[in-house]
């Protein structure tokens, strides 16, 4: 596919909308080195030398939205707590606006802290509360997204089971969707497949799709084969599976299946990765790409951001210049 057309998408990609709805999740990050083994237990003392907080999960992918020239709406959850406060106040800093942010009282915000050592992660700990929101968030949720859609040039559903998108607001967001003509992109789980029925494209990686699909096996032919199954019994325009150093393969029907080969040319950390492919695929439909032409778009964006360290977002230029160097 010609460089120059996919590139003349990138240059529209400032005129679209996508409005985000997902798991909010702070990423907090402590850096430092690592000298001895601690004489108390096997294991790597490590010295801190500085820490750092960045957006995740949904607010990512709008972080991503943002670095590739789009603008975004996001809707999410976040607790009554300190890490709420930081993640508002990351978010302020990153241009992104705060309307459909909810505080729960009953929950904490969502953070993942990675200690991080010589450029290797070291240990995640989580501090989360994954059972579904109340029905009183569900309906602001279905509310602010109401009011939001009619601008909408795309939707992103951001999945991470941490309580967000229960099978009540997942099905309100297709409904609304449908009726004002709006793709609906999701980054998905497994234990919630059954409720993206009638979206238009799902990106799960090779072994959620496999899993998803209740198969087993990695090769090409399982892997083609859930991606079939998944796309039939969705009912959704293309199933859009993320394969790290393989690349993607992209399956709209049946028979229909393209392989997209890897353009990574180096692999730092995948930290994030899944966010960067549905906020690329997103303003590449609202830009009028064909779903190969966002899904090439999705795997040179994708190519990009698993060369950083920590969770990273690709700007358009980024984007631009590899597309005419590559």
């Amino acid at each position: 596919m010609k460089a120059d057309a996919l590139r003349a998408y990138i240059k529209k990609f400032r005129n679209g909308k996508v409005l985000v709805v997902g798991d909010l999740i702070l990423d907090q990050y402590i850096w430092g080195q690592v000298n001895r083994i601690s004489p108390e237990a096997p294991v790597p003392v490590v010295t801190v030398s500085s820490e750092s907080v960045q957006l995740g999960g949904a607010a990512n992918v709008s972080n991503n939205i943002r670095s590739l020239g789009g603008r975004v709406d996001l809707c999410g959850v976040i607790g009554s707590d300190e890490s709420g406060r930081q993640f508002l106040k990351v978010l302020e800093s990153q241009g992104i606006g705060c309307d459909g942010i909810l505080a729960d009282q009953g929950r904490p915000t969502t953070r993942k802290t990675r200690v991080v050592a010589h450029n290797q992660q070291l240990v995640r700990f989580d501090t989360e509360k994954a059972e579904g929101i109340s029905g009183v968030l569900e309906a602001r949720i279905c509310r602010y997204v109401a009011a939001c859609i009619r601008s909408a040039s795309a939707l992103v559903v951001s999945d991470y089971a941490k309580g967000v998108v229960t099978p009540r607001v997942m099905a309100d967001l297709t409904d609304l969707a449908a009726r004002h003509d709006v793709p609906v992109i999701v980054d998905p789980k497994v234990a919630h497949i059954g409720r993206y029925k009638g979206v238009t494209v799902i990106t799960p990686n090779h072994l959620e799709a496999v899993q998803a699909a209740g198969l087993h096996g990695d090769d090409e032919a399982t892997l083609l084969e859930a991606g079939r199954q998944l796309h039939q019994r969705l009912g959704c325009r293309a199933v859009l599976i993320t394969r790290g150093e393989r690349g993607m393969s992209l399956i709209e029907g049946v028979g229909k299946a393209t392989h997209i080969p890897t353009v990574a040319r180096q692999v730092f950390d995948v930290t994030g990765a899944g966010d960067t492919v549905v906020a690329a695929l997103a303003l590449a439909l609202s830009a009028g790409a064909s779903m190969k032409q966002a899904a090439i778009l999705a795997n040179q964006a994708a190519g990009i951001v698993v060369g950083m360290v920590g969770t990273g977002t690709v700007t358009a230029a980024q984007l631009d210049e590899a597309l005419l160097h590559g």
